[in-house]
Formats: structure tokens, C-alpha cells, sequence
């Protein structure tokens, strides 16, 4: 049976902050680095055989306090992004809402392609879920931990579970430094079998963007 213990990343001042980060390389700030030591004696209790990381500093560094704990490499996949969030990178949420009210609506009812050049739920599905299958088929057998972001972990999951976009939205976004685990056997398939596991929960999670 493989496993896959998807990841998010610690907090950073963008996340307390609610501004989007889509696709920006944003660092984690003290709290986000204090959660990824905490968060990471516990991944590393589930014996893990490998790490993998988006490419964006925040989930890479998240990674490395597993890794030094581990004493595993990691290796980066640039299909870990989170996803992007076109011209509403950078800015405020009550900015995205004043400047892009129609796109804005059209997100928070859940359209899967709101436009704005936000990528579209099923592209980063297909992008995230694609790497989580290739992290999975690389150790047949193993545990791999995927360091990745919010809203590209629950579309990528969602990918591999075949659960389409209307489905998603009545899954809880992850807490920053908390993780979904997924197990596949040849017979079932992939199934969900733990989501938002981590330390005693930290409060509303903040927005996975």
C-alpha cells in the first residue's frame, strides 16, 4: 500500500495578512517556521521514504525541517504550485474584491474559472494530481510526504480521488502546517483517509491562496 501525506506549508505574513499569493515565492515568517518544527516530528513518526516539495520557498522550507529530522533528500517539483492566481497576485483580498467584483463573486460561489487569468480548478487539479501520482509511482510501496499549498493540495487529492470541484468545496481548507493523507491499494484504489491531521488546530485556517 502507498501512502501520501500531502502537506501544506507553514504561515507566512501573506497569510495572516490575506493577501494573495498564488504563484509568488513568499518566505515563511517565525510562526510559520515554528509550526513546520512542530508539524515535523510527527510526519516523521510515519516513517516517511521520501520528500517532495513545490519550488516555492515557503513549502520548500517547510520541507527541509522534515528533512533534517529524516535525514532524506528533497526534491522539488515545480507542478507543486499553488495555483495561480493571475492579476489578483499580490494584492489584498478586499483589493481583488473592490477592483474585481464580478471575478470575485464568481470565486466565492465556487466557479471553477472565474477569469481574471486565475487558473482554472481543473488545470491545477490535473497539474497537482498529476505530480502527487508520479511522487506515488516513483516509491511503490512507500510513504511520501508532498510539501505543497493549500488550494493545490485539496484540488490535487480531489484529482486522485476523482471527486470533481462541487465535491471540493465541502472539504474544510487545510490549517497551515497540517496535512491529508491518502493510501492506495490495487484493488480500491486511491482513499481519503485522514484530512487537516496536525497539532491541536490553530484557529480558523487561513485563506489557501
Amino acid at each position: 500500500m502507498t501512502r501520501l501525506i500531502v502537506w501544506r506549508h507553514g504561515n507566512t505574513d501573506w497569510n495572516a495578512a490575506n493577501r494573495v499569493q498564488g504563484q509568488l515565492d513568499i518566505s515563511l515568517n517565525d510562526l510559520g517556521r515554528e509550526q513546520a518544527a512542530e508539524a515535523a516530528p510527527l510526519i516523521s513518526a510515519l516513517r516517511p521514504d521520501a520528500i517532495v516539495a513545490s519550488d516555492l520557498r515557503r513549502a520548500a522550507d517547510t520541507a527541509a525541517a522534515l528533512a533534517a529530522l529524516t535525514g532524506l533528500p528533497i526534491r522539488t517539483d515545480a507542478r507543486l504550485r499553488e495555483r495561480f492566481y493571475g492579476q489578483w497576485q499580490g494584492l489584498l483580498m478586499t483589493e481583488v474584491a473592490q477592483r474585481f467584483p464580478a471575478e470575485y463573486a464568481r470565486w466565492r460561489t465556487g466557479d471553477p474559472d472565474p477569469g481574471s487569468e486565475v487558473e482554472s480548478l481543473d488545470d491545477l487539479g490535473k497539474r497537482v494530481g498529476t505530480a502527487l501520482q508520479d511522487a506515488a509511482d516513483a516509491v511503490p510501496g512507500g510513504t511520501i510526504v508532498i510539501a505543497t499549498h493549500g488550494g493545490g493540495a485539496r484540488q490535487g487529492c480531489g484529482y486522485l480521488l476523482g471527486w470533481d470541484s462541487t465535491v471540493l468545496r465541502s472539504v474544510g481548507s487545510l490549517n497551515n502546517c497540517h496535512w491529508t493523507e491518502l493510501r492506495h491499494d490495487e484493488v480500491r484504489g486511491w482513499q481519503l483517509r485522514g484530512h487537516n491531521v496536525g497539532l491541536v488546530a490553530q484557529g480558523p485556517a487561513a485563506t489557501a491562496v
